[in-house]
């Protein structure tokens, strides 16, 4: 590859797919409105309804469809394979239609985006394709470090409608309230500008203006996987040497100005007396956040079924029923890493089998990258290193299970996998096609029917004066086809009747087993009968140790004990599986 500028600054981008990759890349985490039981659900329906929407720009003059499914076949693979797990485990198991349709859906619309990303990658005009993507990254970054001022520096401004209030004092979250999820949003974006910057689309003294504003983002969320990422960044500097030397030396100078924030971001706490959220994280003695102890307990769980796992999305389920004395006191409904997590859920074979073809499709992105034009070439590099970045971020938590994350690194990793259209063959094929704008319509029209169907159960939480009686509004929320786990989750911790109150907990505990809803449950099955099964629900919450449970457990440690022991207080008289705990 040579040092010029790999495109030709007369001929930018269609206008029309930098807005679309701007408005798919920037309002989802740009959205601060939320309503209650899901706080992300709108910023993910935002994703879903825009990202196909931007397919929908792709021009005739592409690849066919068949030969961009071929090019991304080991990733279709797998998320079939992950599919079919979430679908077993509804039909043989006993995760709620919901919860399996949703993942589900999910995958379908990622796949979308996969193929998607291929049929651009083979396209001729391959390169703008990629510098519209990136433009809308920068603009995603700009916005969002707008937002994470206001909450590090002018925090009284942040009225939750427009722009989020920060939960952690000195830290910015963004309006995702996540601060691992700003961190990995701002680290694409300096990944984008260093791509605009070769592309000549970015002077060097604007680009570095940019690069150093999103490494000062990544200092103010104080996220441990964005200072990972730094030197991440500079592996890439190394490695490719399709970067030109002032863009290599821009990409490998992350660490030294993300050191150079964060010591300015000290002075300035110290000198001014305020907060700032990277000292106190500095200062935690759990330098995992309890990682540790998730993990450690996983590795137990697959130890003990690892040919099949527990099931898809019954991670939280089997892991809160399973005695653990020395968890972690946070209710986890993840594992905080990838692997672990498709190996505890899918089991070990079949956990593999998808690791093996998601670094199989790694291989074959980073080969692909080689072949075509410089242009082409540094794309499909930069669009590996997006890939490359969120995968770090999946062994510590867990991006890919949003939509607003999920979405775009399926379309980058399907163009880094798409293998480079021949400028020589000028067969229209536009007739191979038609599909691919059809279902990105159909995955759209989704997006909206799932907002539709949302509404059925925001008004069990967030209920209007003349709204109709509670458990009318949880009948109507048991009906919803996507979030009747939510209407359950009401219904299982509301005086109703017990038959209806125990169909309920069949599917509000797959969901989250957080203390109210196990306390609930305890509760529940003491007033039936089954006080074994309550006794062992009890025992887990002491392990648990939430300020929520303490008045339920301390009449076992009050000093004026009744003459008969609540169930609570007495140990269970056999041992439980978790799936002693299943509906029959």
């Amino acid at each position: 590859m040579g040092s010029a500028a790999i495109s030709d600054p007369e001929s930018p981008p269609v206008l029309g797919l930098m807005v679309g990759a701007a408005t798919a890349a920037a309002l989802p985490s740009l959205l601060a409105f939320n309503l209650s039981p899901s706080p992300t659900f709108l910023n993910q329906a935002l994703a879903l309804l825009l990202w196909p929407l931007f397919l929908l720009a792709l021009a005739p003059a592409g690849p066919p469809l068949l030969r961009a499914a071929r090019d991304a076949g080991s990733l279709l693979v797998a998320i079939t394979l992950v599919g079919l797990s979430a679908l077993a485990s509804w039909l043989l198991g006993a995760l709620p239609a919901s919860l399996a349709l949703s993942a589900i859906g999910l995958l379908a619309v990622a796949a979308l985006l996969l193929v998607g990303g291929a049929v651009a990658g083979g396209h001729t005009q391959a390169v703008a394709w990629f510098e519209a993507f990136c433009l809308g990254w920068v603009a995603a970054g700009v916005l969002n470090m707008a937002v994470a001022i206001v909450q590090v520096f002018l925090p009284d401004l942040a009225d939750g409608d427009w722009i989020a209030a920060s939960g952690m004092v000195g830290r910015a979250v963004g309006n995702f309230r996540q601060p691992n999820h700003l961190s990995s949003l701002l680290v694409w974006s300096m990944v984008a500008v260093v791509f605009l910057q070769q592309a000549g689309r970015l002077r060097l003294s604007w680009a570095g203006g940019l690069f150093g504003l999103f490494v000062f983002g990544v200092v103010l969320t104080a996220s441990r996987t964005g200072w990972v990422s730094m030197f991440v960044l500079t592996l890439w500097a190394l490695a490719d040497r399709g970067l030109r030397r002032p863009t290599r030396l821009l990409v490998g100078s992350a660490p030294l100005v993300y050191a150079l924030g964060y010591g300015l971001m000290a002075w300035w706490a110290s000198a001014g007396e305020q907060a700032f959220g990277g000292t106190a994280r500095l200062a935690e003695s759990d330098v995992s956040g309890s990682r540790f102890s998730i993990w450690a307990n996983t590795l137990e769980l697959i130890r003990r079924e690892p040919w099949w796992g527990v099931g898809f999305g019954e991670f939280n389920y089997a892991w809160t029923l399973t005695p653990f004395p020395g968890r972690p006191i946070a209710f986890f409904d993840h594992t905080h890493n990838l692997p672990l997590q498709l190996a505890v859920e899918m089991g070990l074979p079949a956990a593999v089998t998808v690791m093996l073809l998601l670094c199989l499709g790694l291989a074959f992105a980073w080969r692909r990258a080689g072949p075509g034009t410089a242009g082409r070439s540094v794309a499909g590099r930069t669009a590996f290193a997006m890939v490359l970045l969120i995968g770090l971020h999946s062994l510590l938590e867990y991006p890919l299970w949003y939509a607003y994350f999920l979405l775009p690194a399926a379309w980058a990793w399907g163009f880094a996998l798409g293998r480079p259209a021949v400028q020589a063959d000028t067969t229209n094929r536009s007739a191979h096609r038609p599909w691919l704008p059809g279902l990105a319509a159909l995955a759209a029209a989704g997006a909206l029917l799932s907002v539709a169907d949302y509404f059925r159960v925001v008004p069990i939480f967030e209920a209007d004066a003349d709204a109709p009686p509670l458990l009318q509004r949880i009948a109507d929320g048991q009906g919803s086809v996507l979030f009747s786990h939510h209407a359950d989750y009401a219904a299982a911790t509301t005086e109703i009747a017990p038959a209806l109150r125990a169909q309920a907990f069949d599917g509000a505990t797959h969901y989250l087993l957080d203390t109210r809803l196990t306390l609930a449950w305890a509760q529940a099955l003491a007033a039936r009968g089954e006080i074994d099964k309550a006794r062992h629900l009890a025992a887990r919450l002491r392990e648990f140790r939430n300020p929520l449970s303490a008045d339920f457990l301390a009449l076992c440690e009050s000093a004026e004990k009744p003459s008969s022991p609540p169930f609570q207080c007495q140990a269970a008289s056999r041992e439980f599986h978790w799936r002693d705990f299943l509906p029959r």
